[in-house]
């Protein structure tokens, strides 16, 4: 377990600092501007992806390949979808009424088919492989919804992932791989401002609905 922490820390410090010295596609698409005005950088994003994808890989190869699959659908969205002011499950569903296929529209498709495929590649009983689905799709949407506010996606990875340590086996090495991937970074927050919730207050609570899914369903596949 510490193992796999450890490795996937060093994952993303290494491919954040490799992003960061090639910027792909040029240094501009790689930032963006805060809710404080100030600007931000996106390596580590994908670099955390990458890292728990290749450590998780080691554990169960089709969580390694559910995780790539997520960060890779979340990257897409994060540069084609730059400029789209839509957010939030609805908005992204009622374009897809209309006949248009956003951004975050793969990516909530994208993320959903990886989970329900890793899912049906980890267990065994057919009603496993739903429940396992759904937990892997669940929290990862559960994590997306909450990144509105600094340090909120990594702390809910934290609040996902550290129980898993106290398990053993595969389920605390996969735990480990999410938990040791997320990085501090140079910038400075008050509580405020971590945890400030604007209104309307949709991402919140569809965050907890799926947080609560998850953990119940979790709760399912362990003891089955």
């Amino acid at each position: 377990m510490i193992v796999s922490m450890g490795i996937s820390g060093l994952l993303t410090r290494a491919a954040t600092a490799a992003l960061r010295a090639l910027a792909p596609g040029g240094r501009g698409p790689w930032q963006r501007r805060n809710f404080a005005g100030r600007t931000v950088e996106l390596y580590a994003g994908p670099a955390a992806a990458l890292a728990t994808a290749v450590t998780a890989g080691r554990v169960r190869p089709a969580a390694g390949v559910a995780v790539a699959v997520a960060g890779a659908c979340g990257a897409y969205d994060d540069f084609a979808g730059a400029g789209d002011p839509r957010r939030g499950f609805r908005a992204h569903l009622a374009a897809l009424r209309d006949g248009e296929v956003t951004s975050g529209a793969v990516k909530l498709f994208g993320i959903c088919a990886a989970g329900l495929l890793a899912g049906a590649r980890m267990r065994e009983r057919p009603v496993d492989k739903v429940l396992a689905g759904v937990v892997i799709a669940g929290a990862a949407h559960a994590v997306n919804l909450v990144d509105v506010r600094p340090g909120r996606a990594a702390g809910a990875v934290l609040a996902l992932g550290v129980p898993g340590l106290l398990r053993e086996g595969p389920a605390a090495e996969l735990a480990a791989a999410a938990v040791g991937a997320p990085q501090p970074n140079d910038e400075k927050y008050s509580f405020e401002q971590a945890f400030k919730i604007e209104k309307p207050k949709y991402n919140d609570l569809w965050a907890g609905i799926l947080v609560s899914g998850a953990r119940y369903y979790y709760g399912c596949v362990t003891f089955n």
